[in-house]
């Protein structure tokens, strides 16, 4: 049986250890100790995150929207980003319906221009098979669906040609994956004129 002193002595270990700070610092885990995660920021002025989708950015002709990306750990390289419609699956699997990847978007650049992404980005294929961003599409119906940019931040550029699908992506970045973040928007169709 443990003495008091030497209960309390683990205790203050185990709190040190294991505080909510160590989760908000940056980094990227090692070190034997708990993960620690960079606040990496992803923003927009096109919507507010987890707001709806205008129908400028959406449907096949709809618009990249622009976003700005902080705090990203000194060790980010470059940027890739996942766009997805969460809400649906595909052939009886966990996939996806994959709108936009790009990849090799240069950490300086701290984001993307609306319609565009800045020199040496490379988009890879969309579900259509097509190198280009494909905007929310839900169905008018009862519910929005919602739509995940996903932001990696990465430790070195990628060498992927652009023929490339997101099962390439996910599998280069394996290992140079230093930070991540989200941003959400939901989207329906405008059910059609009576």
């Amino acid at each position: 049986m443990l003495r008091p002193n030497i209960r309390a002595a683990a205790a203050l270990v185990l709190m040190a250890t294991f505080s909510a700070p160590a989760f908000a610092q940056g980094g990227g885990g090692g070190g034997g100790g708990p993960p620690r995660f960079s606040p990496l920021l992803m923003e927009s002025t096109a919507f507010e995150d987890g707001g709806i989708v205008p129908q400028k950015y959406a449907g096949r002709g709809g618009v990249q929207p622009g976003f700005t990306f902080s705090n990203a750990p000194d060790t980010a390289v470059s940027y890739a980003i996942i766009f997805h419609d969460l809400d649906v699956a595909l052939q009886g699997g966990t996939n996806d319906v994959l709108h936009w990847l790009a990849w090799n978007i240069p950490a300086a650049a701290k984001g993307i221009p609306e319609g565009s992404l800045p020199e040496g980005s490379v988009t890879g294929r969309n579900i259509a098979g097509q190198n280009s961003y494909f905007g929310p599409g839900a169905p008018p119906g009862p519910r929005y669906h919602h739509y995940v940019f996903e932001l990696y931040a990465l430790s070195a550029n990628l060498d992927l040609p652009n023929t490339a699908g997101r099962d390439e992506l996910l599998a280069a970045m394996g290992g140079k994956i230093v930070a991540k973040a989200a941003y959400v928007g939901r989207y329906r169709s405008a059910p059609p004129a009576q």
